[in-house]
């Protein structure tokens, strides 16, 4: 266990390190891909989620009831995806502003 002396030594190394060579971290972390490099929130998964939900609400009023369930539990997915990205992006970001 690092004491908070250590702990505060370490996360201002790796605060450096993020900031020297950023290449170099992606590489050894695994390569996270799931927040953008940009910064931009994950807009494009919000609105696929919308347009999935959209197909399901057409399905119910065709009658279609278990290909609707289906394709609702899609866009339920696809937002959550959508929503965990953007809580790490925000997390990254407030991480790299200490």
């Amino acid at each position: 266990m690092l004491s908070k002396e250590d702990s505060r030594r370490l996360a201002q190394l790796e605060r450096q390190l993020r900031r020297e060579d950023p290449d170099f971290c992606a590489r050894m972390g695994g390569g996270n891909f799931s927040v953008s490099p940009t910064g931009r929130p994950p807009f494009p998964l919000f609105l696929l989620a919308t347009l999935i939900a959209v197909a399901a609400v057409v399905l119910v009023a065709v009658g279609w009831w278990i290909a609707a369930s289906i394709v609702t539990a899609w866009a339920v997915i696809t937002a959550s995806a959508a929503v965990h990205r953007l809580r790490k992006q925000r997390a990254e970001a407030a991480y790299r502003r200490s």
